[in-house]
């Protein structure tokens, strides 16, 4: 017998070569290349001889070295936390070894932990990027960071299919710091987008739920009335300049993404969820029939905190619960800093922490300069509303620019398409307060 044959017995068939059967029928288990199998490749041998229904080898000995394999596998992954667990343990008194990248885009959290991706981390770390460079920043190329679930692939040699909305999404409030962060997102696999917007008006006009006796008819509700909404997704875009040199340096990259693009977008995207003519712009809530209206009567001097409670009651009765409210900054800083008539803050705010969630009446506050000052839309944005996109931020770069290449400059583009559905317009109120008096 071989040597192979002593380290690896159920490599062959027992018998067989005794018998003087072909020993091109036997079954080595590992090809050797240049050494010892691993255990990765002793396992996948091994896997492939369980999975192989013609075997007809030591079956109760290969079951055995499955189980040999396992254990060592096992073993060695509890010695490799081990290992982990010695090299972080630190004892007490000695300092705190500093274990933070200084590469940019590279750094983890305060606990040590990986955070998502923000579009400038991504486009820093991208092998695109790495290619580009090592071209010596000639061409194009392009990076996709995507915010919402990764849709189907589709060509053009097919004929694409509008996305079409069914049934209503489900109130879930979160805690943004955009107004598109309010809203469900959802992937859209083409250029059309078609949707049931629900023209029903207030549930007491359509719900006709009864007791009835039994045997007696039963009450229809309705009527209910749909529009079927079609609309495209439009593309927002705008680019900036950056020379080569800053190209080659990641924390001006990252500066030029995040602090100009990414926001000039995202600013762009709320100012169009808000007030999009749905036309040659985004559908924006604001400007979509059915939603609800609250205003101060006339005469009538409600603060803006009270005027704010009294139309979360108006989208309750509606039988859509609000969930946030969007606010111009102004607004909020009046109902911030209100008083009544001891001088005391109406709303307790926790000026020791500026991170922490702006809440109003238990709703989300979202503030943003995109809401006109003076009025606010306060709704149960989930339930009203979907946000669709074709592509996330997409980042382009490229040299070719008739008047930048001999001036030694590149052009950044960024760039995202999508549209809102606006598919109950009965979830949202538009607030407009009481002009201020003197």
């Amino acid at each position: 017998m071989s040597n192979f044959a002593r380290v690896h017995p159920i490599g062959y068939r027992k018998g067989r070569a005794a018998c003087g059967e072909n020993p091109a029928k036997r079954y080595p288990i590992y090809a050797i290349k240049g050494g010892a199998p691993t255990l990765l490749e002793q396992r996948d041998e091994v896997v492939r001889l369980l999975q192989d229904p013609n075997f007809d080898g030591d079956v109760a000995e290969l079951l055995q070295r499955a189980d040999d394999i396992t254990a060592q596998i096992e073993q060695a992954q509890q010695r490799d936390a081990r290992l982990r667990a010695l090299q972080a343990a630190v004892p007490p008194g000695d300092p705190q070894p500093d274990t933070r990248r200084t590469e940019p885009g590279m750094q983890p959290d305060a606990n040590g932990n990986e955070h998502p991706l923000t579009v400038a981390e991504g486009f820093v770390r991208s092998s695109a990027l790495e290619i580009f460079r090592a071209n010596g920043k000639r061409g194009k190329f392009a990076f996709e960071h995507r915010a919402a679930p990764t849709g189907t692939v589709t060509t053009t040699t097919q004929p694409q299919q509008n996305t079409r909305v069914p049934g209503i999404i489900p109130n879930n409030p979160d805690f943004p710091l955009l107004v598109a962060s309010l809203l469900d997102r959802q992937t859209s696999d083409g250029t059309t987008l078609e949707y049931m917007r629900d023209m029903s008006g207030p549930q007491s006009t359509w719900n006709k739920a009864a007791v009835v006796a039994e045997g007696a008819d039963k009450p229809k509700s309705g009527p209910f009335v749909f529009d079927l909404i079609t609309t495209t997704l439009k593309t927002v875009a705008h680019w900036v300049p950056i020379t080569r040199q800053a190209a080659d340096d990641n924390g001006q990259l990252m500066g030029y993404i995040n602090g100009r693009l990414t926001y000039g977008l995202e600013y762009k995207m709320d100012r169009e969820i808000l007030t999009g003519n749905g036309t040659t712009e985004m559908q924006g809530i604001l400007t979509t029939s059915g939603i609800g209206t609250y205003q101060p009567g006339v005469g009538n001097t409600d603060v803006k905190l009270i005027t704010v409670r009294k139309a979360k009651t108006q989208g309750e009765l509606a039988l859509y619960p609000p969930s946030a409210i969007v606010l111009n900054p102004m607004d909020w800083q009046d109902i911030e800093l209100d008083e009544d008539d001891n001088g005391q803050f109406r709303v307790i705010a926790n000026v020791t922490d500026p991170g922490a969630p702006m809440r109003l009446w238990g709703l989300t506050v979202v503030t943003t300069v995109a809401m006109t000052a003076g009025t606010a839309l306060l709704g149960g944005f989930r339930t009203g509303a979907t946000l669709w996109e074709r592509q996330g931020i997409t980042i382009l770069m490229t040299d070719s620019h008739a008047d930048y290449f001999t001036a030694n400059t590149l052009v950044i583009l960024a760039e995202r398409r999508a549209n809102i559905a606006v598919h109950t317009p009965q979830a949202f109120v538009k607030i407009t307060f009481a002009a201020a008096t003197s």
